[in-house]
């Protein structure tokens, strides 16, 4: 099939990869016209894969257009620009399949409910996650998702258009746990990074790692997310790797948070989007609507908006009143 891969970041250009590499012809989207003609020159996205290649059966393109007669639509673009893509798109979409991972800013929703909003009852859903860096995709190593759908049919053709390889494709009907797990975890990496950058020890890691997952379990039972999804790949699994190495934007923010740079000047040193930066409020949004606490995402939110240190955020985390584990 004919697969239109819309984002030219390095998680679109690592799917845009592997779906050349099982057989697909793919169109890879980018909104800048010059960047997309030096992709087709080099045959490399320099700036966001360096050292990948870039398939002859992908074709770079900048024009919208040339991507909508695909069979399929992958989108791949940051949470904050999910909406207006979506839109761009337009409401013919029949259906759509997306590797973002994060809420909507300002009102706290799923991915899922913005889709629908856009898209229409009928269009078929599929969101793709779990633990990945796009490099370690691109370069073919391997690697295990999940991919959640409005139908079990759809998921079964996005899982069979995308697996082959070292790449593994579960699948599932929790769309609601699978873009729970996927925001919610890089909130929680950004304070294991804080804490590491601290210099606080193993100890605490393993326990925010622990915490963090509980908040995501709570969270996710009050919304409706299954269980067995948020420990399985697109929960735990993309929880742990974002949390523990360095490859992670949202770690080595918190990282540069606790040597004390403002979230500003951690963002530019990344130079590309720190998902976590942008859910931390949405999720502190969602607790409050639901009467939930969440004490990690909250120091984290609190952080960013300046209004404690992270060593303060730690303080207030271990003054909390002891309690049941399970509660």
């Amino acid at each position: 099939m004919t697969v239109a891969v819309i984002g030219a970041g390095s998680w679109g250009t690592a799917l845009a990869v592997q779906l050349a590499r099982v057989g697909h012809r793919v169109v890879l989207w980018g909104r800048s016209s010059a960047q997309m003609a030096r992709i087709e020159a080099e045959r490399a996205n320099a700036r966001y894969l360096p050292g990948v290649p870039i398939p002859a059966e992908v074709t770079p393109v900048a024009d919208l257009e040339l991507a909508r007669s695909a069979d399929e639509l992958l989108v791949a673009v940051p949470s904050h620009a999910f909406r207006q893509t979506l839109a761009a798109l337009g409401p013919g979409v029949r259906g759509v399949v997306w590797a973002t991972k994060g809420l909507e800013e300002g009102t706290g929703r799923l991915l899922h409910e913005v889709a629908r909003d856009l898209l229409g009852e009928e269009a078929r859903l599929a969101a793709l996650s779990g633990p990945t860096f796009a490099a370690e995709v691109a370069r073919g190593l391997p690697t295990a998702v999940t991919v959640a759908a409005s139908e079990a049919a759809y998921a079964d053709r996005i899982a069979a258009a995308l697996h082959g390889g070292a790449f593994r494709v579960y699948t599932s009907p929790d769309l609601i746990g699978v873009g729970l797990g996927g925001a919610v975890k890089n909130v929680i990496a950004i304070a294991a990074g804080m804490a590491d950058g601290l210099k606080l020890g193993s100890n605490s890691r393993a326990a925010l790692i622990t915490r963090g997952l509980a908040e995501i379990m709570r969270l996710g039972a009050r919304l409706g997310a299954r269980g067995e999804t948020l420990m399985g790949l697109a929960g735990l699994g993309d929880l742990v790797l974002t949390c523990t190495d360095d490859q992670s934007r949202n770690r080595r923010f918190g990282l540069a948070l606790a040597h004390g740079d403002s979230a500003r000047k951690a963002a530019e040193q990344i130079a590309q989007v720190v998902e976590g930066a942008y859910a931390a409020a949405a999720v502190s949004l969602l607790a409050q609507r639901h009467g939930i606490e969440l004490p990690i995402c909250e120091q984290v939110d609190r952080v960013l908006r300046e209004e404690a240190t992270p060593r303060q955020a730690v303080a207030a985390l271990l003054d909390r009143a002891r309690r049941s584990e399970h509660d």
